[in-house]
């Protein structure tokens, strides 16, 4: 059989740090300039992009991402109207929408939806998502958006192997979107067998789009600030996560109050009883997600996604602190002042085992 090399994900792998006259973590550059192939649109950004899943590509979301010059790829189900009034709001508040990509799919109620958005000229970033990237009617969408938005930044996929990768580039794409199955809320898998450890993806994916001019984003598997910092030292341009960033107030999902048995008793010899809050985090190919958005799930397509109460956290802000902290950090063990020069010091050792886990696995800070 072809390709049976070993394959490696984010938890396989560990950074080799080297000597560093990097002396602070102030000292080091976390932004970057983002150049396209196929519109001359420059943007200062960072790697971070929320991914446009309905519970993390929200409105709130973006804005708290764009602060820190982070992306967001808003969901499919907002309707045009909608859209239009953000992107106002957006502009006049941060006085541009670099920071936003305007989700649709292959449906053409999403395309007639785009179309109404991309006429304002209020954005110009599309990101073209399909669970298979490798039916022949996603390449012919993705040309048709680049003829009819030749000024757009285009970002599609989803797909995990570099001939698919260079297909999409040579068809208008700037930016591939790399990862099958790799989501925490994913179940493709289990269901169909198909899929990639997402770092390998990566890394195969990036050496094809560099030589052809286009630019690689790595999407899921990201489940801690360790994953993000090991995906942009594999040369991801961009990296996309969802279920880090649910669970919080700017995410989407329902709030769901739940009042828990903690197995103490009071002085009386009452139970304690605990009110916690959670919120919903589900993924868009399963049954929950095509019952909410769509008329359900057709009788020729099983469920390849999950729905998850995820505990309540609070403001995004914590969790885009300890992105930002561990890419700082991991920049000054490597020596690296930019993140520009961040990949070209990574070198990764094949591990075993990541952690200590003499107290489990149920951490606090």
């Amino acid at each position: 059989m072809d390709n049976m090399d070993e394959q490696l994900d984010f938890d396989d792998v560990m950074i080799i740090p080297k000597n560093s006259n990097v002396e602070s973590r102030r000292d080091v550059i976390i932004t970057r300039e983002y150049k396209f192939k196929w519109t001359d649109k420059v943007i200062e950004g960072n790697p971070a992009i929320a991914a446009n899943m309905a519970t993390t590509g929200t409105f709130e979301m973006a804005r708290e991402l764009q602060k820190h010059q982070m992306f967001c790829a808003l969901h499919k189900h907002y309707t045009a109207e909608e859209l239009i009034q953000f992107l106002e709001q957006n502009k006049k508040e941060f006085g541009t929408n670099d920071y936003i990509f305007i989700g649709t799919g292959l449906r053409s109620a999403d395309f007639e939806n785009l179309k109404q958005v991309m006429k304002t000229g209020l954005c110009n970033n599309i990101c073209l998502d399909a669970p298979n990237g490798y039916i022949q009617g996603f390449v012919q969408h993705l040309n048709r958006l680049r003829t009819l938005f030749p000024k757009a930044v285009i970002m599609a996929g989803n797909i995990v192997t570099p001939d698919k990768t260079v297909e999409l580039i040579n068809n208008g794409a700037d930016i591939v979107k790399v990862g099958i199955g790799s989501s925490a809320v994913c179940r493709t898998r289990t269901q169909t067998g198909v899929g990639r450890p997402q770092l390998s993806a990566v890394m195969d994916c990036v050496s094809a789009a560099k030589r052809y001019g286009g630019m690689i984003c790595s999407d899921g598997g990201i489940q801690k600030p360790a994953d993000y910092v090991k995906a942009i030292g594999a040369n991801a341009d961009f990296v996309m996560m969802g279920g880090y960033l649910a669970g919080y107030s700017e995410a989407g999902g329902e709030l769901i109050t739940r009042f828990v048995r903690t197995g103490f008793v009071d002085a009386n010899g009452k139970d304690i009883i605990e009110e916690r809050k959670y919120k919903l985090f589900y993924g868009m190919a399963s049954s929950f997600a095509q019952k909410q958005h769509y008329d359900g799930l057709p009788y020729y397509r099983a469920s390849e996604g999950t729905v998850f109460e995820v505990p309540f956290k609070g403001n995004v802000s914590s969790a885009i602190q300890n992105l930002e902290g561990g890419l700082r950090s991991a920049m000054t063990y490597t020596g690296a002042r930019t993140l520009k020069k961040f990949p070209e010091l990574v070198d990764f050792y094949k591990v075993k085992t990541q952690l200590n886990r003499m107290f489990g696995y149920n951490e606090k800070e």
